[in-house]
């Protein structure tokens, strides 16, 4: 394994030298709208640094789910706290597992403009066409959700003409999944459209149960099922309503006591998430000076975590008797509602110089969780006996109202300054079973302001100063005095970037870098509230820190001729606490969790005119802390896919391999004992996906 200096510098050489090629070129790439834009504007003209993967790059970098893409995007990262992806840090910022109490993201998480932040675990990737991850704190667009930034999946369109595809895939890890999408017009006038996918997918979820003589404890079951109807009307109405079910019944039995596949549980547990939402998305443009967008969603989920808390079984830890589980059910229920009117395009104010945008967001969500962890222990020795049987049931209710704007000034040929404005209100209630009620509220801001100038020709450069917010919060259960609550955290972001295309915009290059400063900053630690006594040991959310984090992101892709596209992609990250103190120690100055200091990433695609096709990604992690309350670090780590394959206008076969090399990586850790009747701390980890090789072949039609 390289030395982590020779990595950054291959890729800084890498980037430069590709820069600096020339090349013949016919055709220019098409244009990339940010569909989570609120203009769906062009990504070089929005001021802000993101990843957007196209529908091919989906299609040929991951097989089935979201957490495949991750390691292609810079600074970004993931917590495997579940079987699958659902707790995402962008720029070292975002939570890392399953949160108590009231449901509070960093990052936002919408897929179709339906709300599933927190709770990603449903984004499946067949008939996907673009992803959107929105770096930075995103106040004005989308507030509360998303301090950090914003992941944004968006379906496949219904298409003018009908078309389809079927898709069948076999693989390593006794993994098979077969889909189905097609659409088009259905009306002669073309007026109606709709599209209609679904898939299944099934695989044994790389861990080996000898105890229970089984490889499916960890194994995944995931259905989603899509549609689309488009109705564009003869007085100015576009009128897009979208419908998704999604069922993903996977089971969670990831880790080892020798942290390695071979699992000993003998209550596995599971990771399970059904979900039913549709978005009505309404657009007039019937007038000359304005425009309206009004959008309705709704999501209703249902949600299952279990898991074998001991990771063993009676025979494992014979003599003591040692068995403990812990099952949680949670079921969540969103509306929201979003009006909005705009100048249009060349009615703009002062002669068309001041393009203008408000609007109105309201959302209700209510979400009950029951948790119930059991267990027993009994050390024969000293003739100790445990028993443990306890329950907590919980309801949430938030209502959340914004008002916000947009003005975008044009200053002469070359500049635009624009600002952005969000009010946001929370109100609460939260009970349990405990007896605690609270209904904290809060009022939110938060905005931007940013200048763009074009300095020649396909090269633009932008400074942006914006202000994101996260929500307050509450502790359960027993809690260090003065720490039942916590108030909102602010996120300063400043960042100076460019985007760039040359040669028909074969050759792109954008670059960022930026500042971050996390005011009031929660921070979920610990603290021991009876000296010498461990069950006193209580984890806890608190305004305990101050943090900065400097970085730099940048890409670059490059077209020399329609056989080849090369792409490349930088994040550089330091993010520390500047003040952060503990009980139990002083981490002022030490990086954040799950912030590892690069993320690099390469890929080569080469096409043969006859229909043969190949390509190679190939990615790296730094190492990075597993959490705030220890010192335990990942290792450093690197993964290579490849596909080959054939394609003919109608149907396409390929070969692929993920984690070519077999690497053994960490995507989450935990220090603690869980051994007995000694129970020394250790360092337990849940390793990423082993090498898996497979076929998959589309039939379009």
């Amino acid at each position: 394994m390289f030395p982590p200096s020779c990595f950054m510098r291959n890729a800084v050489v890498l980037s430069l030298s590709l820069v600096s090629l020339t090349a013949f070129a016919d055709d220019s790439l098409e244009e990339i709208v940010v569909t989570a834009d609120f203009r769906g504007r062009s990504s070089v003209d929005v001021p802000s640094s993101m990843t957007i993967l196209d529908r091919e790059t989906i299609e040929l970098s991951a097989i089935q789910h979201f957490e495949e893409l991750i390691y292609s995007i810079p600074n970004l990262n993931w917590s495997g706290d579940g079987n699958r992806a659902r707790h995402f840090q962008i720029r070292g910022a975002g939570e890392l597992e399953q949160y108590e109490g009231a449901p509070n993201p960093s990052v936002g998480f919408l897929i179709d403009d339906i709300d599933f932040s927190g709770i990603g675990s449903v984004a499946t990737l067949f008939d996907i066409e673009q992803i959107e991850v929105l770096k930075g704190p995103q106040g004005s667009r989308y507030g509360a959700n998303a301090l950090a930034g914003l992941i944004y999946v968006q379906s496949v369109e219904p298409t003018d003409e009908q078309t389809g595809v079927l898709r069948l895939s076999a693989g390593g890890d006794a993994a098979l999944s077969g889909g189905i999408a097609f659409g088009g017009p259905l009306t002669a006038d073309g007026k109606f459209k709709y599209r209609l996918s679904a898939q299944r997918y099934e695989s044994d979820g790389f861990r080996n149960n000898t105890y229970l003589g089984r490889s499916d404890t960890n194994g995944r079951r995931e259905t989603t099922v899509r549609a689309k109807l488009l109705w564009q009307t003869d007085n100015d109405w576009t009128m897009r309503l979208t419908g998704m079910f999604t069922d993903i019944n996977d089971g969670y039995d990831a880790f080892a006591i020798d942290n390695s596949l071979t699992v000993l549980s003998d209550r596995p547990g599971k990771d399970a998430q059904t979900s039913i939402g549709a978005a009505f998305k309404a657009v007039w443009e019937g007038s000359d000076s304005i425009s309206l967008t009004s959008i309705t969603s709704v999501a209703d989920s249902d949600m299952n975590f279990s898991f074998d808390a001991d990771w063993g079984n009676a025979d494992a830890w014979a003599p003591f008797t040692y068995d403990f589980v812990s099952r949680n059910d949670r079921k969540r229920k969103t509306i929201s509602q979003e009006i909005r009117v705009a100048s249009a395009e060349g009615a703009g104010l002062l002669n068309d110089r001041v393009q203008w945008l408000g609007g109105l967001f309201i959302q209700s969500l209510d979400e009950t969780l029951s948790t119930r962890n059991q267990g027993e222990y009994f050390d024969p020795f000293f003739d100790f006996a445990l028993s443990l049987d306890t329950r907590l049931d919980s309801r949430f209710e938030a209502r959340n109202a914004a008002l916000f704007g947009q003005l975008s000034f044009s200053l002469g040929r070359k500049g635009t300054l624009s600002t952005g404005l969000r009010i946001e209100n929370r109100s609460t209630e939260y009970s349990d079973s405990d007896g605690l009620s609270v209904d904290p509220g809060e009022t939110m801001v938060g905005g931007e302001i940013s200048y763009r100038h074009a300095i020649a020709e396909g090269i633009n450069g932008y400074v942006t100063l914006a202000k994101g917010y996260k929500a307050g919060g509450f502790n359960l259960g027993l809690v260090p005095d003065g720490q039942r609550k916590f108030v909102q955290e602010a996120l300063w972001s400043l960042e100076l970037g460019i985007k760039s295309g040359w040669l028909d915009d074969r050759l792109v290059f954008n670059a960022a870098v930026f500042r971050n400063e996390r005011r009031d900053q929660q921070v979920r630690t610990s603290a021991q509230l009876v000296p010498n006594d461990p069950a006193s040991f209580v984890f806890f959310t608190a305004n305990a820190a101050k943090g900065t984090t400097l970085g730099l992101e940048a890409d670059v892709r490059w077209t020399p001729v329609d056989r080849w596209e090369l792409s490349a992609s930088v994040g550089l990250l330091n993010a520390e606490f500047d003040r952060f103190v503990t009980p139990d120690a002083d981490l002022s100055g030490r990086n954040q969790a799950h912030a590892p200091a690069y993320s690099l990433a390469m890929g080569g695609m080469y096409r043969h005119p006859g229909g043969l096709f190949a390509r190679v990604d190939w990615s790296a992690r730094d190492e990075f802390y597993f959490d705030i309350s220890h010192d335990q670090k990942s290792t450093p780590f690197e993964l290579v896919n490849v596909r080959l394959g054939f394609e003919t206008e109608r149907w396409t076969a390929q070969i692929w391999a993920r984690n070519l090399l077999d690497e053994r990586y960490a995507v989450r850790g935990f220090f603690f004992g869980n051994e007995p009747p000694n129970f020394p701390n250790t360092l337990y980890i849940r390793q990423g996906d082993p090498r898996q090789l497979g076929v998959t072949f589309d039939m379009r039609f």
